[in-house]
């Protein structure tokens, strides 16, 4: 019994995941217009009516806006909380609601759990799913965090988590002042420093895979993420870091099964943790 986890993409132009276990395939946000996402799901060989559902963290466009499409064009079913989905305008016949620190079991063998976290003008949500005893954590767009939060992400095997800019980038960069000072605020985005401190309280030696998202393009850098997180987590974390950008997918990450298996060789690295 094994989780998997692919990004199809992450960044401010569209971001989502998918979670598959031997049953079901859940997707984690929706913001790709329809022709992206079914581009995207075609490198791993599946359609968008094999999707059982979505799951969206909050209504901004980058993350729900390709919801309405999904629901009119392939009956998907979206379970979203309710502010999310009255802003997205979702087809109440095709959404399901959930509240802060909801369970949600999907198929036998795949349950999450939804953590509220401060993003401005949203009820963000973080999603933390557990199977075969094993967890995943799915943080973005956030600009601080709570005590709850690092209750239930604690000692995750598997956490993506965004690390959006860097702070000397952002200063320096084009961005006008009003702007840099709300991406820097609690309602905001975790800078890589931000997050690397965040990490350094939730690993532990169970957390196997980590993996940075939501990537500023104007910002931030790979390498710059990498190693500032790296910085922060080198004494209490010794698995592998990961990078995940706008155009995927580009790994996917097998939680609690062993060995390799390659989906398509040429599009994708794959990554399974014993």
């Amino acid at each position: 019994m094994s989780l998997r986890i692919t990004h199809l993409g992450t960044g401010s132009r569209g971001n989502s995941t998918l979670l598959e276990t031997d049953d079901v395939k859940v997707l984690i946000d929706l913001g790709f217009s329809g022709a992206q996402l079914q581009k995207r799901l075609a490198m791993l060989n599946i359609e968008p009516e094999d999707i059982d559902c979505a799951l969206l963290s909050h209504h901004h466009g980058d993350h729900g806006g390709g919801a309405t499409i999904a629901q009119r064009k392939w009956d998907m079913q979206i379970l979203a909380n309710e502010r999310t989905a009255q802003e997205l305008d979702l087809d109440p016949l095709k959404t399901s609601y959930f509240g802060a620190l909801d369970v949600i079991r999907i198929g036998d063998e795949l349950s999450i759990l939804t953590v509220p976290v401060p993003h401005s003008g949203s009820e963000n949500v973080a999603f933390v799913a557990s199977c075969g005893g094993e967890r995943a954590a799915i943080i973005t767009d956030l600009g601080s965090w709570t005590d709850e939060l690092i209750k239930h992400v604690y000692g995750c095997e598997h956490i993506s988590i965004e690390a959006n800019y860097d702070d000397r980038k952002l200063s320096a960069g084009p961005y006008p002042y009003s702007l840099k000072e709300r991406i820097r605020g609690r309602g905001g985005h975790l800078s890589n420093s931000q997050t690397g401190q965040f990490l350094a309280e939730v690993s532990t030696e169970s957390t196997r895979n980590i993996v940075l998202t939501h990537l500023s393009e104007k910002n931030n850098s790979p390498h710059l993420a990498e190693s500032t997180v790296l910085y922060y987590i080198s004494e209490v974390f010794d698995g592998d870091i990961y990078i995940s950008l706008q155009d995927g997918p580009e790994m996917t990450h097998y939680i609690g099964a062993s060995g390799l298996e390659n989906l398509t060789p040429t599009k994708l690295n794959e990554v399974k943790i014993d």
